[in-house]
């Protein structure tokens, strides 16, 4: 929000790129950053996982082909990122608050269910981060150091922190205060690894489906329908898996396009999105441990540069924020004006 700057299109432009050229002074990190977006965008969390969880989802509980799902699902996809931001802030602002909510009561449906071996849950989730416990879903022989690793590179995968994808969206906030804004984003990643993915993991591991041979939504599937009611539960998990990739993939196109505009100007967003459907259309036939592995790589380069955009504009975010609360303090503390 402080250095973003209105692109030739009318539309608010900002991210790292811009805090790193205008707030750091370096132009080659800038360039950097946005060219490990685009990679993001088009490798990593933007397209492939979340086409590839969807096909699962689909394919498990609806019986519908792959070949359908990419189809439909890449013309959606068209629809709403060729009308741009309005477009998809519009369709985001309806799914995300509904997607949580549902979500959030189908996992609690099934935690309620299975009270009795919540305790239990809990204590082993805990026990096994300090013991290297391995999981025998993919996870077989993992030390503490694998289970670090992992757990860091999925925490960023679900939570985005330190990425610098969330400050391209809050550059096109209707604020002129940045740290207002950057409260609002906070709430992002408590509500979507606190809240959702602890309740996920919970519902993962009273189900006992952790420790089982099935992996990514069909372990979540799995779970909703030994949960709850079978006919039921799977069909709740692929439901709200389909809003969150969905609204994921929409973002991710737009943080793409935003660091495609920054490297190669406005001409350069056509091209962009052409290339961003076709991969969005082949994500559904790509093997899931070459999703991860390409994701993984992605993500680590992208937080590169952001992160040491943080440390260096460290001084800028505390300046800005005791500047802030400082003006709160005084309005509150001036007297109120008389009346006669």
């Amino acid at each position: 929000v402080k250095y973003r700057q209105q692109d030739a299109n009318g539309q608010m432009a900002g991210g790292p790129m811009y805090y790193l050229e205008k707030g750091l002074g370096s132009r080659p990190l800038a360039k950097l950053f946005a060219l490990f977006g685009i990679g993001v965008a088009f490798f990593g969390i933007g397209t492939f996982p979340q086409v590839n969880a969807i096909s699962d989802a689909m394919s498990l509980s609806f019986s519908v082909p792959r070949e359908v799902t990419a189809v439909v699902l890449t013309l959606i996809v068209a629809l709403v990122t060729l009308g741009g931001i309005q477009s998809i802030s519009s369709v985001s602002s309806k799914v995300v608050p509904f997607m949580a909510i549902f979500y959030i009561v189908a996992c609690l449906g099934v935690l309620v269910n299975n009270a009795a071996a919540l305790p239990e849950a809990i204590a082993l989730v805990i026990g096994s981060a300090f013991t290297g416990h391995a999981a025998t879903g993919g996870f077989v022989g993992a030390g503490i150091m694998l289970a670090i690793q992992s757990g860091v590179a999925r925490g960023v995968f679900s939570n985005e922190s330190g990425l610098g994808s969330a400050p391209i969206a809050a550059a096109a906030a209707k604020t002129d205060s940045c740290v207002e804004q950057g409260l609002v984003s906070m709430t992002g990643t408590f509500i979507d690894t606190i809240i959702i993915c602890t309740m996920t993991g919970l519902t993962l591991v009273v189900t006992g489906v952790w420790s089982g041979d099935v992996s990514g939504a069909a372990m979540t599937s799995l779970a909703f329908a030994q949960g709850l009611d079978a006919n039921v539960g799977q069909y709740l998990v692929s439901i709200g898996l389909l809003f969150f990739a969905f609204t994921t993939i929409l973002g991710w196109n737009y943080y793409g396009e935003r660091c495609t505009e920054y490297l190669f100007g406005v001409k350069a967003i056509k091209p962009y999105r052409l290339i961003y459907l076709v991969l969005v259309a082949s994500g559904a036939f790509l093997h899931l441990d070459l999703i991860w592995l390409l994701a993984d790589i992605v993500n680590g380069l992208m937080a590169v540069p952001n992160l040491i955009g943080l440390i260096g504009l460290r001084h800028v975010v505390i300046a800005e924020t005791r500047a802030y609360f400082s003006r709160d303090r005084d309005s509150e503390s001036e007297p109120e004006p008389q009346t006669a």
